[in-house]
């Protein structure tokens, strides 16, 4: 998110707008520079995104080769500066370039295929559709403008550099759609220009008229999704994190005694498991090491199916599996090393396991709906959002819904003492 807040302010800088030359080659030549300092320093990957850029304003004569140039080697020697200092005095290891060395692991040396393949034609028939969200934006909106001579030049300024960037990108066979999500304000940018272009022409055409409301709909449903579908569902996919700040609370409740006379019993030895890390645990949520809380993420399976390695642990964080009442199978170190009366469940965090369409007659749960609306705008707005569902599931829907599925993910564990 580093790297797509510059790139975003970087494809500002690039909007085509009527200004005077010099004008136009200071802003391009600030943009260049930011998107390589971005890629220096957060996301190799844009190495290419500003080849493409680059390519595209040299050919229709938009910037000079002096400036770029210039432009060049600010962008790498502010970000060859910053990350090179600061990650080395972190690392303690000098000179650190963490970029290049995650450019040579998974491109040159080519392990990032370990992760898993995509086929070329995945970004843009899967990754794009899915980050626009909204059909109508890609099916409509960007070919109208494409189509309009008003709307066509400033269209094609936007778009080539970006999908020729996807192109590129295309033939890494690992893909992820965070590694091209830096072109989205450029093809919303599009969009907003063919639906611009409706909008101002709606009195004029038949056609643009009912686009128009197409759009206006389209939009609003998105929308509604997005908050209450996608947004849920996006925030019950992080339960690690979840169990983690939960444990700390449970625990300065359980020892509120101790605490407010500054007695600390240190250390407090916490086990995060393989699925809690995946899922949300960061150092950010860590306490400070002065607290007396001391993390342990130790993989190895050697190790953690000893029963001594477990003796020191207050808590441990790993998958829930109720079936097993324990832990999930890979965790089954932890399960032969433990006998299960040592410790007892202290909470269990559920997370997204898909869509569910409720019948007529099924009662909505919306666990998860009121999770995120309850932390975001507090519990009126939670009651007021179910009765508003309560009310459109009744005499729109015909008592069919759709909501988040939850079911048990990460549970916190507690020794017996």
């Amino acid at each position: 998110m580093f790297a797509f807040s510059i790139t975003t302010l970087a494809m500002c800088l690039l909007l085509p707008n009527p200004r005077s030359r010099v004008q136009d080659q200071k802003q391009y030549s600030l943009a260049l520079a930011l998107l390589t300092t971005a890629g220096v320093v957060f996301r190799s990957e844009l190495a290419l995104l500003v080849g493409t850029q680059t390519l595209f304003l040299l050919a229709t004569r938009r910037i000079n080769l002096t400036h770029t140039i210039i432009a060049g080697l600010i962008g790498l020697t502010t970000g060859l500066t910053l990350t090179v200092y600061l990650d080395s005095t972190f690392w303690q290891t000098f000179p650190l370039w963490p970029e290049f060395e995650a450019f040579r692991f998974n491109v040159l040396a080519g392990q990032s295929s370990e992760w898993g393949t995509e086929p070329w034609q995945f970004y843009f028939l899967n990754s794009l559709p899915r980050l626009l969200f909204n059909p109508l934006s890609y099916l409509l909106a960007i070919p109208v403008a494409l189509r309009q001579p008003a709307t066509r030049s400033q269209a094609l300024a936007l778009l080539i550099p970006a999908l020729s960037f996807v192109a590129l990108y295309s033939f890494q066979p690992h893909k992820e759609w965070r590694f091209i999500v830096y072109i989205i304000p450029s093809l919303t940018a599009v969009a907003a220009l063919g639906a611009a272009y409706l909008w101002t022409h709606r009195s004029r055409s038949l056609f643009a008229r009912l686009a128009t409301h197409a759009l206006v709909i389209s939009t609003l449903v998105v929308f509604c999704l997005s908050n209450f579908v996608l947004l849920p569902a996006s925030a019950a996919n992080y339960p690690g994190g979840q169990a983690i700040d939960a444990m700390h609370i449970q625990h300065s409740i359980l020892h509120e005694t101790d605490l407010d006379s500054g007695k600390i019993n240190a250390p407090i030895n916490v086990y995060l498991g393989n699925l809690a890390c995946q899922t949300g645990v960061t150092r950010f949520l860590q306490q400070s090491p002065s607290s007396g809380w001391v993390y342990d993420k130790t993989e190895d399976k050697d190790i953690k199916s000893t029963s001594g390695f477990w003796d020191r642990f207050e808590y441990v964080v790993v998958e829930a599996d109720y079936e097993a009442e324990f832990m999930d199978a890979d965790e089954t170190s932890l399960r032969r090393a433990l006998p299960t009366s040592d410790w007892e469940r202290m909470l269990v965090v559920d997370s997204f396991a898909g869509i569910s369409v409720l019948r007529p007659g099924i009662p909505a749960s919306g666990t998860a709906e009121r999770r995120v609306i309850g932390a975001v705008a507090g519990d009126r707005t939670v009651d007021l959002f179910e009765s508003l569902r309560e009310y459109v599931r009744k005499t729109v829907l015909r008592g069919w819904w759709v909501e988040i599925k939850m079911r048990p993910r990460v549970q916190v564990l507690k020794r017996v003492r």
